[in-house]
């Protein structure tokens, strides 16, 4: 299964506040790790949301806002994608991350949809259309 891991945003990455050598080079290690292991399949961290823009949707309108966000504790400030046998693998790797974060901080592990999560209610032809569009994005990683 594939999972996100979300690094919760902290008083100090919104204000953009740069970790320490010493935090990186931790980082750089777990994520070495998690390569070897296979389980890493994408990462990055985020600017603070004074960078960032957010799109409200009400029925056809869009209203766009600029940041920053308030409620820091709600807010992403990295994230990794994961790909896990289950749940447990996950928790159990996330309990050996370094602590992302200069002050204490929160990680969340949410499980990814796949496309036969919407078996159901999806059409062959819009199940092609998802396979093919997959395809070409991973096509284009390899270039």
């Amino acid at each position: 299964m594939r999972v996100m891991v979300i690094v919760k945003a902290t008083p100090e990455s919104e204000a953009g506040i740069m970790p320490g050598e010493q935090l990186l080079t931790d980082m750089g290690k777990f994520n070495e790790e998690l390569v070897k292991a296979g389980i890493m399949l994408a990462g990055d961290g985020l600017h603070p949301t004074s960078k960032a823009k957010r799109v409200h949707f009400k029925g056809k309108d869009r209203t766009v806002t600029d940041g920053p966000f308030a409620e820091t504790r709600e807010l992403i400030a990295g994230y990794w994608i994961w790909q896990v046998k289950s749940m447990e693998e996950a928790v159990e790797w996330v309990k050996r991350c370094p602590n992302p974060m200069m002050s204490e901080s929160d990680i969340d592990i949410r499980p990814i949809f796949e496309m036969e999560d919407f078996a159901d209610v999806m059409t062959p032809e819009l199940m092609e259309k998802e396979r093919k569009l997959a395809a070409e994005i991973e096509a284009r990683q390899k270039k």
